[in-house]
């Protein structure tokens, strides 16, 4: 695929809209440690940034549809290539004005996630999709991997704002450099709100994507939710340091690495089934953590719930494109971001107070539940087999 220029260029894109969304909230943290940023702050502006992210997710899915999907890309990146520097300017000076930029951050980012799909479908064959789809999470997978170490090495040498004006230019290329897909058919322009009706209608047309989504949604509130808030709190006062959350979660991307170059080249015959099944694995990574095992059990569950992930998300985009009517793909896309990772937040927001009232084994038990039991209720939808009609 990488062969391919119009591809190679769309990837690249794609890997850098990637690095700069999953930088900024890490040099935000950053500025925590130096002091130019309060953690109130930082809680604000990453509040702030997930407000424009949700806002603009179903927005950008209409104009991807109504307009060129190219055009929002370029419109969307550089937004978020613009707001970026206002950040650094504004770091430790004024909250309000910070705030604001890094919403439009978050808007940039949710504007192009829908148009940057939509676009995937357009520029590849349907035939190469699913390794173009592989291919882009396994960039996605890299940059989260390399990524921590490299920036802790450039912020050796670099200020807070050379690191922030590095990712302005990352937004820049993901603007600048996608190619044009193929001329879609013109939608019928109505208000946006019944636009977007459109697509959750056309969402309803496919009981696979449904299901899917609803098990997706409800894996990433708990399980999700249990890496983000138990594992830190487990590795501390379990195992003594910070060993073992470092380490299991450099074993989720190893294990989602493996995963995405197995189901390049894999075509399960029911690829739904399978692809609930790998996303049903992500249920072991809340189950290693009730019991007092040795660390690398828990290593072991994570880098599995890695791959497992990967076997989920691959065919999952594929057939995204493959299924839903390209008239209506972005605005489908974008009900796929917003239900899935819009709602991610409220996992995290809701879990730290139930293992309060319920204690850390019950809430993690029920996590690893729900993780097992929504895929397995998915698989019994019509069409789910395949993720086809």
């Amino acid at each position: 695929m990488l062969r391919d220029r119009a591809f190679l260029r769309l990837w690249t894109g794609t890997t850098a809209s990637g690095l700069a969304t999953w930088a900024l909230p890490f040099i935000l943290g950053l500025a925590v440690l130096d002091r130019s940023l309060t953690a109130v702050g930082l809680g604000v502006l990453l509040a702030a940034r997930t407000v424009g992210f949700l806002i603009a997710v179903p927005l950008g899915g209409v104009l991807a549809d109504r307009h060129s999907r190219r055009g929002v890309v370029l419109v969307s990146g550089l937004l978020a290539a613009a707001a970026t520097p206002v950040i650094a300017w504004g770091l430790g000076d004024s909250l309000v004005l910070t705030a604001t930029a890094a919403a439009l951050v978050g808007a940039g980012q949710g504007a192009c996630r829908p148009a940057f799909q939509a676009l995937t479908a357009e520029v590849v064959d349907p035939d190469q999709r699913q390794q173009a789809n592989a291919a882009m999470t396994l960039a996605v997978r890299v940059s989260t991997l390399l990524g921590p170490g490299l920036t802790a090495l450039l912020a050796t040498v670099l200020d807070l704002s050379a690191l922030l004006w590095g990712t302005a230019l990352l937004w820049l290329v993901a603007a600048l450099l996608p190619p044009r897909g193929a001329a879609g058919t013109p939608t019928e322009r109505t208000h946006l709100v019944r636009e977007f009706a459109d697509g959750l209608r056309e969402a309803r047309r496919h009981p696979w994507f449904l299901a899917g989504l609803g098990a997706l949604t409800a894996v990433i509130a708990t399980g999700y939710s249990a890496t983000g808030v138990a594992l830190p709190l487990i590795s501390r006062d379990r195992y003594g340091s910070e060993l073992v959350l470092a380490s299991a979660l450099t074993g989720y991307t190893a294990g989602a690495l493996a995963g995405a170059l197995i189901i390049a080249r894999w075509r399960p015959r029911s690829q739904g089934w399978a692809a609930l099944a790998g996303l049903a694995l992500y249920g072991l990574a809340p189950l290693s953590l009730i019991a007092d095992v040795h660390p690398a059990v828990v290593i072991a569950a994570y880098v599995v719930t890695g791959v497992g992930i990967e076997l989920f998300n691959v065919p999952w985009f594929t057939a995204t494109q493959r299924e839903v009517d390209p008239r209506l793909l972005a605005r489908v896309s974008s009900v796929d971001f917003l239900f899935s990772y819009g709602l991610a937040p409220v996992g995290l927001a809701l879990i730290a107070p139930a293992i309060e009232a319920f204690g850390v084994t019950a809430v993690l038990a029920g996590c690893a539940l729900v993780c097992f039991a929504a895929p397995a209720l998915a698989a019994l939808a019509p069409t789910a087999r395949r993720f086809a009609r």
